[in-house]
């Protein structure tokens, strides 16, 4: 397949509108498939999941419940779920609250940890007195691998080796690619994005007027003297922390994040605004954020203990040079200069507090790119950049995909043991 192929198939999955925080979402949506194959309500949900998944939606707002967790979004996947709604399955969740609420009270569910699967793992089995059904979601939030009823299988795929899936061996694509597509491709072609950025700046209008989370955005957007750096975090920050905390708006997700998503978009699209750029140097802008963001995600897989603001920072620090007026060049000083700063941050669940990162992933996604428009950039011999662009992207990969495996485990037995 061409390269310039390979790149919208990579926009295309990864770039997906959705209400709601995805993991729960996306077990929901499970849920709604178990629900519908069996033909009626279930008395009984058994629920096994990877670590990851149960790590990122414990602490979350579910939209138009005013309720965290998973418990309610697979009670509303229940009574009130369409799986043809795909990732936007919690998008009118608040209609059947109450019948959700009362489904947990007069019902079973059960979270079983999965054993030896993906990162991203979420089986629903459903019981009605002597029937049953099953549905499996692997790798990617939205992707069905098997679906049965009372051990009659309906459908099934062997989970594919895709590029998310995969270590870099199968990896066609360079940063220069990304590069050359969002800087290159004939703007027509990339028009589209600009809808992201108008889904996601409602959702940060919303979280400057509401109480959302911990207010940061809000807090920091309330401040007299705001730099116009500080004025793009703020706007950020304020769409997470509406997300985190149950707001009904969608977002789109890049890599399976809305976070990433809001963070790819927002501090783009605002410093483009305010710095005057035009409208395509806007949408060449937003495109480099959100493609780098998901070149280097596949290196680090779908779900890890490497937060994902991460990589998305890296891409929103790739984009605000190109819009200072930098080269290929200083967009790799730059992601450099970000692997260097943030490698480490480690997820620790979907939750409100996630703005805090995202402030922290913005500052340093400034920092790191006014750097490298005066040419300035961490030596090779620092860290686990190296001379190669490429080779330093992998070794992030490398610690976010592998080294990072057993902090994974330590976060979700203290997430899982907290005393009252």
């Amino acid at each position: 397949m061409p390269k310039k192929e390979i790149i919208k198939q990579l926009l295309k999955e990864n770039i997906i509108l959705a209400t709601g925080c995805t993991e729960p979402v996306a077990v929901a949506l499970c849920v709604a498939k178990a629900k519908e194959t069996l033909g009626k309500e279930p008395q009984r949900i058994e629920l096994h999941l990877s670590p990851n998944i149960i790590k990122n939606a414990m602490g979350v707002g579910i939209p138009g419940t005013n309720m965290k967790g998973l418990p309610i979004a697979v009670a509303i996947g229940v009574v009130g779920g369409n799986s043809a709604n795909g990732l936007d399955v919690l998008n009118d969740a608040g209609k059947h609250l109450e019948k959700a609420k009362q489904w947990l009270k007069n019902n079973r569910l059960e979270i079983i940890h999965a054993k030896d699967v993906d990162k991203l793992y979420i089986e629903c089995r459903a019981y009605s007195d002597e029937e049953y059904s099953r549905a499996v979601i692997s790798k990617t939030h939205n992707n069905f691998t098997h679906v049965e009823k009372s051990g009659e299988v309906i459908f099934h795929k062997e989970e594919k080796t895709d590029i998310q899936a995969n270590t870099n061996e199968n990896v066609r694509i360079t940063s220069k690619d990304v590069f050359d597509y969002a800087t290159l491709t004939e703007l027509s072609e990339l028009e589209w994005v600009m809808d992201i950025a108008k889904v996601i700046k409602a959702t940060s209008e919303e979280g400057l007027k509401g109480d959302y989370g911990l207010r940061i955005g809000k807090l920091m957007f309330s401040n007299d003297d705001l730099t116009s750096k500080e004025k793009v975090i703020a706007m950020t920050c304020a769409a997470s922390d509406a997300r985190m905390d149950g707001v009904s708006l969608p977002v789109y997700s890049n890599s399976g994040s809305g976070n990433q998503g809001i963070t790819c978009t927002m501090p783009v699209y605002e410093f483009g605004m305010q710095k005057n750029k035009s409208n395509e140097e806007i949408i060449r802008a937003l495109i480099l954020s959100h493609l780098m963001s998901i070149y280097i995600k596949q290196y680090i897989g779908r779900l890890s203990a490497l937060c994902g603001i991460v990589n998305a920072s890296i891409g929103v620090s790739s984009a605000l040079v190109y819009l200072q007026g930098g080269t290929y060049e200083q967009v790799c000083y730059s992601i450099k200069n970000m692997i260097n700063t943030l490698t480490g941050m480690i997820c620790d669940g979907a939750k409100p507090s996630c703005a805090l990162k995202i402030s922290a992933g913005l500052n340093a996604a400034f920092d790191s790119s006014a750097l490298a428009i005066r040419n300035i950039v961490v030596d090779e011999t620092d860290g686990i950049s190296e001379r190669d662009i490429e080779r330093s992207i992998k070794n992030l990969g490398k610690i976010g995909r592998y080294g990072m495996d057993e902090i994974d485990q330590m976060i979700l037995e203290i997430m899982t043991h907290k005393e009252n």
